[in-house]
């Protein structure tokens, strides 16, 4: 939790009780404290382009390759085509790669892990708002609330540096926090 005021992290009582033993052998008994620290706008940004960096190799040697070139498939000398021509086929490969990264990123958001690769290398992890791992259908809302962050000029990414906790729109609308391994 971070300071409304000045933006410095804070400790925050988490839910177990500890027990120490003093010299004299009586136990005492306190609430932990552990400090979250939330990940801002750039170090996102990086984990993103990180992300997109090797979902790229990935899906251009799975699905693209094969098509390149091909009579019927991708001219190698007019990549653009992706962007620019609405047939059925561009339109199928599109929504292949839309499934691919959605399957990625709610798979390991989800997971133990609770981050993809470019977050994990980061030392980033998603949770919901009490710090737990979330589940696959909750990490699929995330992403798709993703769209609705793009929609508004990327101001719904962009909110990640200005907000108290550095939640994107689509952190809020997925109950989600995004936090640094400290």
């Amino acid at each position: 939790m971070s300071c409304g005021a000045c933006g410095q992290t804070m400790p925050i009582p988490t839910l177990g009780q500890e027990t120490d033993a003093s010299q004299d052998g009586a136990r005492t008994s306190h609430t932990s404290y552990t400090s979250v620290t939330y990940a801002g706008f750039w170090l996102r940004l990086v984990a993103y382009i990180i992300d997109s960096f090797l979902l790229g190799i990935v899906l251009g040697n799975l699905l693209l390759r094969p098509l390149m070139g091909r009579p019927g498939g991708i001219p190698a000398d007019n990549p653009w085509i992706l962007f620019t021509d609405t047939s059925p086929r561009i339109t199928a490969l599109l929504l292949l790669f839309l499934m691919a990264n959605w399957v990625y990123f709610a798979l390991m958001e989800s997971s133990p892990w609770r981050a993809t690769l470019g977050k994990r290398i980061l030392g980033l992890e998603v949770t919901d708002l009490a710090g737990n791992r979330i589940s696959f259908a909750r990490a699929s809302g995330r992403f798709f609330a993703k769209i609705l962050s793009s929609m508004t000029f990327l101001v719904g990414f962009v909110m990640a540096g200005f907000t108290a906790k550095k939640q994107a729109l689509h952190d809020m609308l997925a109950s989600c926090l995004v936090t640094r391994k400290t």
